[in-house]
């Protein structure tokens, strides 16, 4: 958190010293695991302050609920609120030191492909951190509509034959009206096809739609039916991954957590959740988003904290650290926000 002790200098006439006492009760904090009394807080943050003096900076801030007493010790310790307005007090994100960025460049140095790069990447920003780093697969998908064919399977069965300009070939079969025949199928055919022929795969569903609306009216729910399968098809083509790295991390730190990781690791190992709070979460001002505790959206990650950023291609894909809300912030936005920029600009050339 060296970070943070020039911005304390700089600062300190005009912000009240109550904010400074919190800043140096979570740094001690993430730092020890140990409460945070105002001996040795006069000790070690030089306040120019009397301790009876600082220990009524802590009684207002527990007043105000920033700090709280775990037990019937003079120490305390952050709340979650506390935390966050930690983290909102945070004026300007470091970047990465020297060795830091020459530590990250030998990793990806050899990396044949994509995937590799980004392999290496997640397992170097848990290594950095010390916590669970987490990173979303960007989506590329040039692909486009070479060709579209509906086959009749029987009396209420079709099949969708997606045909990109890779030669990839996509297959589902759909429920259709009783009365489908061959004839029908080729009419409903010629018209989406007429839309979405050369159009990107992502886009499909929608552009199959407006093929729909040339139809005769008789043929619209046949139609309607074969537009939706196509939109599910190209869905199924665009699912995200991620990785993770570094869970030993989580398990080094279960003294952190009141009663157990288990809901945590649940949640990395179910994908749409985590895929959900990654992309619910909205980054401020330094291009970072952090979520504390109960900020979660999911309540297995009640007792966690979540630091994510934007990368790759329109800046549509995340990635992050996952960690105990005793996390030390400071460094993990750094880290966090460096190695999403750095990796931007690797996928970029």
């Amino acid at each position: 958190m060296d970070q943070f002790k020039a911005s304390r200098r700089d600062t300190s006439k005009t912000e009240p010293r109550r904010l400074e006492v919190l800043r140096a009760i979570v740094e001690d904090f993430v730092q020890t695991r140990e409460p945070v009394g105002s001996k040795a807080l006069v000790e070690r943050h030089l306040l120019d302050v009397s301790a009876a003096t600082i220990r009524n900076d802590m009684a207002a801030l527990e007043d105000e609920g920033f700090i709280v007493a775990p037990h019937t010790s003079a120490g305390r310790i952050p709340t979650e609120k506390g935390y966050r307005h930690f983290v909102d007090m945070i004026e300007e994100v470091r970047p990465l030191s020297a060795a830091e960025r020459r530590a990250f460049q030998v990793m990806l140095e050899g990396a044949e492909d994509v995937d590799e790069i980004l392999d290496r990447t997640v397992r170097m920003l848990a290594q950095i951190t010390q916590q669970v780093a987490v990173l979303q697969v960007p989506i590329v998908n040039d692909d486009a509509v070479r060709h579209l064919e509906l086959v009749s399977l029987g009396a209420t069965q079709a099949l969708i034959v997606l045909i990109s300009s890779t030669g990839k070939v996509e297959q589902r079969v759909i429920v259709a009206p009783a009365s489908t025949t061959d004839e029908l199928l080729s009419e409903v055919r010629t018209a989406i096809l007429s839309t979405i022929q050369g159009k990107p795969m992502m886009v499909v569903g929608a552009e199959a739609r407006v093929g729909v609306t040339t139809l005769p009216f008789p043929l619209r729910e046949l139609g309607e039916l074969v537009a939706a399968g196509l939109e599910v098809m190209a869905n199924q083509g665009n699912s995200s991954r991620y990785l993770v790295a570094g869970t030993g991390n989580l398990a080094r730190s279960t003294s952190d957590f009141q009663q157990t990781i288990t809901p945590i690791l649940d949640t990395l190992e179910e994908q749409v959740v985590l895929l959900r709070l990654l992309s619910e979460l909205e980054q401020d001002a330094h291009g970072i988003a952090v979520s504390i505790g109960h900020e979660n959206s999911y309540g297995g990650l009640s007792e966690a904290s979540l630091v994510t950023s934007s990368y790759g291609p329109g800046q549509l894909a995340k990635l992050g650290v996952l960690g105990p809300t005793r996390m030390d912030y400071p460094a993990s936005m750094a880290a966090v926000r460096a190695v999403a920029r750095y990796l931007s600009r690797i996928l970029a050339s």
